[in-house]
């Protein structure tokens, strides 16, 4: 299930903003309620330059730990540890209470996270989530070499293929054909399959918020149906005309629907 989901640079517009904090990489912009984002497998900071000055405008606290998905050692490399992680940085942090929003693998790490600590759990978003189900290669890289193919694979993620420039091409390419960070990747491919979700969604009765791309290949719509039957308090909005990334293709429509879920837990 190794997905070319979520590809943009470190190197972009929020990386100026980036705090260091022992061991922790972080973006933490505004006061209120912590929305707490948890990026995917290929993700990164900019990938959200649309959803941090929103809602840091509208009253809440909003929070990116850069997630260790290349830098935990290869046996140590799973969704499993990656909750961890989260565990670690909210416990440094002292937040109270966390509202997660998680794309793609992030979703995923988010709910192992809640299944563990519901009661720091204030509500959970999903969007293009897996832990039910991720279309994508298996557990190698046929043709990682193949510039072409990789280039495929990242406009596949997109409704609008002109959504995969070259830069985020370019940047897929070299990550999966760094044997370091690949090997790191299929061994949390191959954790997030083992890790299936279905069985613990039932216990996490606490506001869940579905924002799914109705043209997603990588998490289907059958996904968001799942997730939204076996979520007791989940609601499911449909995003037209986008992919897997509704964050980054339609961001004013993905800020609209997430403020008012939260507007209606916190205002």
């Amino acid at each position: 299930m190794i997905s070319f989901g979520i590809t943009r640079s470190l190197k972009e517009p929020m990386q100026d903003t980036l705090k260091k904090d022992g061991q922790f990489e972080y973006i933490e912009e505004g006061e209120g309620p912590v929305i707490l984002i948890l990026h995917g497998l290929f993700g990164a900071l900019s990938n959200f330059v649309e959803v941090v000055p929103y809602f840091a405008s509208k009253g809440y606290k909003v929070v990116i730990p850069i997630l260790p998905l290349y830098t935990l050692p290869v046996i140590n490399t799973n969704v499993k540890n990656l909750a961890k992680f989260l565990r670690d940085f909210v416990e440094h942090k002292g937040y109270d209470k966390v509202n997660l929003l998680g794309n793609s693998l992030g979703g995923h790490v988010a709910l192992v996270y809640t299944s563990q600590h519901l009661d720091g759990v204030g509500s959970i978003i999903l969007t293009g989530s897996s832990g039910l189900y991720e279309n994508s290669f298996g557990g190698t890289f046929p043709k990682r070499e193949n510039y072409e193919f990789i280039k495929q694979k990242v406009e596949y993620t997109f409704y609008d293929p002109t959504v995969a420039t070259k830069e985020l091409v370019d940047e897929c390419y070299e990550v999966v054909n760094d044997k370091a960070r690949a090997l790191r990747i299929i061994a949390l491919a191959k954790s997030a399959i083992r890790h299936n979700m279905a069985k613990e969604l039932e216990f996490m009765t606490i506001p869940s918020c579905l924002i799914w791309g109705r043209n997603d290949t990588i998490t289907p719509p059958e996904v968001a149906n799942e997730f939204n039957l076996l979520l007791p308090q989940s609601q499911l909005h449909w995003i037209d005309k986008c992919g897997h990334a509704a964050m980054m293709e339609q961001p004013s429509e993905f800020n609209r629907v997430l403020g008012e879920f939260l507007d209606s837990l916190y205002k």
